[in-house]
C-alpha cells in the first residue's frame, strides 16, 4: 500500500493522498450491502447489495447436483441394507456354531465314565445331560405363546440380540457344571430358539423389501409414501439375500467341530477300542450306537485346557453379540414399530392361531415338519447310526463337516427361482432325499471298517445339498407368499415351532429302530412333497386364500374395547365386503365445537375424541 509522505504540511494535498489510495487498492472484505465495482450489479448480472436474493447468501453449492446426490444417498442405503444381511448372517452362524460345539463336546466327555467319576463323583451327570436335553428339546413347544408378543414387544432387531444373549449365558455355564447351573440355562436355551430363528427369517425378508424400496426410489416417489410395492416385486432380492444367509449358516455345522478336530481328538481311543462291542450298524442298529464303549477317553483333559476351549467359545458367542448390536440395522421404522405394537396385545397373541385358517400354512405343515426332521436326522441319525457306528468317534467332525459344506455351497441353488418355477428347488431337494432315505433302507456298513469311508462323506455331502434346497426354498416360499410386513413375524413363528416340534419328536423317539426311523422320514417327506403340490396346484386354479384381518393401529389405549371395534377374526375379503355397511350406520352427533360429522368407515383421531368431537373441526 502506498505510504503518505510524512513530510507533507499541506491538509489539502494530503487528503487527496489518501482518496487515490482507496480507489487504486479495494478493501480486503466487501463491505455488506455495498454496491459492487460495477455497480448495483456483478460479474454475473445478479444484484448486489440490499437487492440480493436470499438464495445468493444461503443458497446450495453452485455445483450441487440434487439428482445425482440422491442417487448417492440409495446406494449407502443398499449398501447398508447389505451389510445387515451379512452381519446378521455370521452372528447367526456364530451363534449355532458355538452352540452345537459346545453342546457336542459335553455329551462325549459326560459320556465317558472315568471322566465322571474322577471329575465329578457321585453329582449325576448323566442325570443333569438328561434334563439338560429335556429343557433344550421340550421348553420350545410353548414358544407359539410368547413369540409373537416378544418380538412385537423388544422389536425384530433386540429380540435377536437378546436370543443371541442367552445362547451366551448357556456357554458361560458350562465354567461351573452343576444342575442349578446347567438345567436353568437349558430351559433359558430352549425358550429362546424359536424367536431368534423366527426374528431372523423375518429379519431377512424385511431386509429384501428395504432393498427394493431403496432400488426403486424413484418408482416409490411417483406412487406416493403409502403404496405398497406391486406384490413380488421384492422376490429376487429375497432369492439372493436367503441363499446368502443359509451359506453362512450351514456353515456352522462346520465351525462347530473345531473344538472337536484341534482338542478333543487327541484325548480319544481309536475305533478298535470304542466300536469293540458293537455288532450291526446302519439299517440294523437300534437306537443311538448299541454297544459302543462306556471309556472313549484315553486320557483326561486337564482343567485349564477346558478353561481355555471354553473361554474361546464365550469369546466368539460374546462376538456375536457385539455384531448383532452394532451392524444389524432396524428392520422397521420407529413408526412402524409402532403400529405393529399397537394392534392390541390380545389380537398379538391370537393371530398366530388364526392364521391356520390360511390353506397355504396347512399344506405347508407337513414340509415344516419335515424340516426338522431331517436335520436331526443327518446331524444324530446318519452320523452316529452310519458314520460312527463304522468309522469311529474319531471321524464324526470330518463327516458333519462334509455335510456342513456341501450344504453351504448348495444353497446357491436357491438362486434356480430366478429363472425356474419356484417349486423346482423345493420338489428337487426332496427328490434327492428320497433317493437317499431309499438307499439308507438297504445299507447296513460292517463295523471298524474304513474300506469305503469316502461313500460315507459322499453321502453326507448329498444330503446337505438337499438341506440346503429345503431350507433355502422353504423360507424364500414364505417371504414370497406372506410379504405384508404386519404377518411375517407370525409365519415364521409358525414355521419355526413346527421344527420345534418335530425335534422334539425325534427326542422322544431317540430309542427306536433305525428302521422306524427311516420309515417315519419317508412317509413325512412323501406327505410334505404332495401337500406342496397340491397346494400350488390349487393357487394355479385361482382359490383365494382366507387370511385372518390385522387390525387397525389404536394408538389411544382404550382397554379391550377394539376387540369389538377390530375383529381380528375375520378375513380380508369379509373387511371389504363389510366396509360399504359403514356409511348405513348412524351419524355420530356433533363435538360441542360444532365438529362435523365423521366420514363413512372413518374413526375420529385421539385429538377428536379429546375433544368429545367424531370429525374434524371446522375452520
Amino acid at each position: 500500500m502506498k505510504e503518505v509522505p510524512t513530510s507533507c504540511w499541506c491538509p489539502e494535498l494530503q487528503a487527496l493522498d489518501l482518496d487515490l489510495v482507496m480507489e487504486v487498492e479495494p478493501p480486503l472484505y466487501p463491505v455488506a450491502g455495498a454496491a459492487g465495482p460495477q455497480g448495483d450489479e456483478d460479474r454475473l448480472g445478479v444484484p448486489d447489495g440490499p437487492e440480493a436474493p436470499l438464495d445468493e447468501l444461503v443458497g446450495a453449492y453452485p455445483n450441487y447436483n440434487e439428482e445425482e446426490e440422491e442417487r448417492r444417498y440409495y446406494r449407502r442405503k443398499r449398501l447398508g441394507v447389505v451389510k445387515n444381511v451379512l452381519a446378521a448372517s455370521t452372528g447367526g452362524t456364530l451363534t449355532y456354531g458355538v452352540y452345537l460345539g459346545l453342546l457336542q463336546m459335553q455329551l462325549i466327555l459326560h459320556y465317558d465314565e472315568t471322566y465322571r467319576e474322577v471329575k465329578y463323583g457321585n453329582m449325576g451327570l448323566p442325570d443333569i445331560d438328561s434334563k439338560m436335553l429335556m429343557g433344550i428339546n421340550v421348553t420350545p413347544i410353548a414358544a407359539l405363546l410368547y413369540t409373537p408378543v416378544l418380538i412385537r414387544f423388544f422389536g425384530t432387531k433386540w429380540m435377536m440380540f437378546l436370543a443371541v444373549g442367552i445362547y451366551a449365558l448357556f456357554v458361560s455355564t458350562n465354567y461351573w457344571e452343576r444342575y442349578y447351573t446347567l438345567v436353568p440355562s437349558a430351559v433359558a436355551l430352549g425358550m429362546a430358539i424359536v424367536p431368534l430363528w423366527a426374528s431372523m427369517g423375518n429379519y431377512i425378508t424385511r431386509m429384501s423389501q428395504k432393498y427394493y424400496e431403496y432400488s426403486h426410489y424413484k418408482e416409490q416417489d411417483e406412487q406416493g409414501p403409502q403404496q405398497r410395492p406391486p406384490r413380488g416385486s421384492h422376490a429376487p432380492y429375497l432369492l439372493v439375500f436367503q441363499a446368502i444367509f443359509y451359506s453362512f449358516f450351514h456353515l456352522s455345522f462346520a465351525c462347530a467341530q473345531l473344538p472337536m478336530i484341534y482338542f478333543l481328538n487327541n484325548y480319544l481311543y481309536d475305533l478298535n477300542h470304542t466300536l469293540f462291542n458293537v455288532q450291526s450298524c446302519g439299517t440294523k442298529s437300534q437306537g443311538i450306537l448299541n454297544g459302543f464303549n462306556k471309556t472313549v477317553l484315553r486320557t483326561l483333559p486337564r482343567s485349564k485346557n477346558l478353561i481355555v476351549v471354553e473361554s474361546v467359545l464365550m469369546a466368539v458367542a460374546f462376538l456375536a453379540m457385539l455384531l448383532v448390536l452394532g451392524l444389524c440395522g432396524a428392520a422397521y421404522r420407529p413408526t412402524e414399530e409402532i403400529d405393529l405394537r399397537s394392534v392390541g396385545w390380545g389380537n398379538i397373541f391370537q393371530l398366530p392361531f388364526k392364521h391356520v385358517r390360511d390353506f397355504r400354512l396347512r399344506h405347508l405343515v407337513p414340509f415344516f415338519i419335515y424340516s426338522g426332521f431331517e436335520v436331526l436326522f443327518a446331524c444324530t441319525g446318519f452320523a452316529l447310526g452310519y458314520g460312527v457306528c463304522s468309522m469311529g468317534l474319531e471321524r464324526l467332525a470330518y463327516l458333519l463337516i462334509a455335510y456342513s459344506l456341501g450344504a453351504s455351497a448348495s444353497s446357491v441353488l436357491g438362486l434356480l427361482g430366478l429363472w425356474l418355477p419356484r417349486s423346482v428347488p423345493l420338489v428337487a431337494g426332496a427328490g434327492l432325499h428320497l433317493l437317499l432315505t431309499l438307499s439308507l433302507f438297504f445299507w447296513a456298513p460292517a463295523p471298524r471298517v474304513l474300506q469305503h469311508s469316502w461313500i460315507f462323506y459322499f453321502v453326507a455331502a448329498l444330503w446337505g445339498v438337499g438341506s440346503a434346497l429345503n431350507k433355502t426354498g422353504l423360507s424364500t416360499l414364505l417371504g414370497i407368499l406372506y410379504e405384508d410386513k404386519e404377518r411375517q413375524d407370525f409365519i415364521f413363528t409358525i414355521y419355526h415351532w413346527w421344527q420345534a416340534v418335530a425335534i422334539f419328536v425325534v427326542y422322544l423317539g431317540s430309542s427306536l429302530p433305525m428302521k422306524a426311523k427311516l420309515a417315519v422320514l419317508l412317509v413325512t417327506l412323501v406327505a410334505a412333497a404332495a401337500s406342496y403340490l397340491w397346494m400350488e396346484h390349487k393357487l394355479q386354479q385361482g382359490l383365494f386364500p382366507r387370511q385372518p384381518r390385522i387390525p387397525k393401529p389404536q394408538h389411544k389405549v382404550r382397554g379391550y374395547r377394539y376387540l369389538e371395534e377390530d375383529n381380528s377374526d375375520e378375513s380380508d375379503v369379509e373387511g371389504e365386503q363389510g366396509q360399504g355397511d359403514c356409511a348405513e350406520e348412524e351419524a355420530p352427533q356433533a363435538g360441542p365445537l360444532g365438529a362435523e360429522p365423521a366420514g363413512p368407515c372413518r374413526k375420529p383421531c385421539p385429538y377428536e375424541q379429546a375433544l368429545g368431537g367424531d370429525g374434524p373441526e371446522e375452520q
